[in-house]
């Protein structure tokens, strides 16, 4: 086990909905397979005083801000006082939670983000989890399938850890912060605090607390 990439090392539990579900695994991306099935099983248990269930399977906070011209698929869930603009599309599988902004032509499947994320700009994000205040770049994007569509694997250093799925997009811990126009490629691990500049193209993991500046060029975060 890489204690680096543990659920534990990632994420504060107490800025989720999911946190008892969370704790149940090792590596966060181990989640991705069952989310759909957790959201289902919340969604049926939110009191109805505080959600509104809009469509089949869809619950609202009655506190969040849900703008015209978008589409939510259930199984979803928004938490309270965040906000689906313009053109969002979200295809089911999601779980957002409380404080986010989920921006104009974002796209959205077969993810988890913790309170206050906010991917507010042209960014898909799929088969990923978004920790506690991480932040995604106008255009920024995870790309969740190889091209090959083989297993994805998560590199650190010279080591490899199977996954075992074919999609797999980014697990960003606390508080990183991806730049425009990158790109997540499938199996990328951003440890809390991380950096990514703007227009990177990243694989593997950025250890906690260090600034993605290029392939190769990975510096501690001063």
């Amino acid at each position: 086990m890489n204690e680096q990439l543990t659920v534990a090392a990632l994420f504060d539990l107490t800025h989720t909905q999911a946190a008892d579900f969370l704790g149940r695994f090792c590596y966060p991306w181990q989640a991705l397979n069952d989310l759909g099935a957790f959201i289902v099983t919340l969604g049926e248990s939110l009191p109805a005083g505080d959600y509104e269930q809009v469509d089949e399977q869809v619950w609202v906070h009655r506190t969040a801000k849900i703008y015209p011209n978008n589409y939510i698929a259930g199984p979803c869930i928004i938490g309270p006082e965040t906000e689906v603009r313009p053109g969002a599309f979200i295809r089911g599988k999601a779980l957002v939670g409380a404080g986010c902004v989920v921006g104009n032509s974002t796209e959205l499947k077969n993810m988890l983000l913790f309170d206050s994320v906010q991917v507010p700009h042209y960014n898909y994000v799929g088969d990923s989890i978004l920790g506690f205040k991480a932040h995604m770049g106008a255009g920024a994007v995870t790309s969740n399938v190889k091209q090959d569509k083989s297993p994805v694997t998560v590199r650190v250093g010279d080591e490899r850890i199977e996954t075992g799925l074919k999609k797999f997009g980014a697990m960003l811990g606390d508080h990183v912060e991806v730049g425009c126009n990158s790109v997540l490629n499938p199996g990328t691990v951003a440890g809390r605090n991380a950096r990514i500049y703007p227009l990177s193209m990243v694989r593997g993991f950025v250890p906690a607390g260090h600034v993605f500046k290029a392939a190769g060029n990975v510096v501690p975060l001063r």
